[in-house]
């Protein structure tokens, strides 16, 4: 009888692969922390450059940079929670 639940449970389960699963995360999660960091850093060097070109106007690119930066980590940090919450539907 328990050997059949064990069976049910694993052919209705969402992956039935987990390795294969969690592998997915894993490259989902590094996709999320590169792009954000390139995302950041692109924002961070067009802003210094800016700066340097027209130094009058550095506070008003700074305080953009400071929120389009914040957006980004937003968005990093929710896909690193739905990341965590699907890890927790596999294990």
């Amino acid at each position: 009888m328990i050997g059949a639940l064990t069976t049910l449970a694993e052919l209705t389960s969402v992956f039935p692969d987990r390795g294969t699963a969690l592998a997915g995360i894993a490259i989902g999660v590094g996709l999320i922390v590169a792009g954000a960091a390139k995302g950041i850093g692109h924002i961070a060097g067009n802003a210094v450059e800016s700066i340097a070109r027209q130094p009058e106007a550095g506070g008003r690119i700074g305080t953009n940079m400071i929120i389009a930066a914040a957006l980004i980590e937003g968005f990093t940090f929710f896909a690193l929670i739905v990341a965590i919450l699907v890890n927790g539907k596999v294990s």
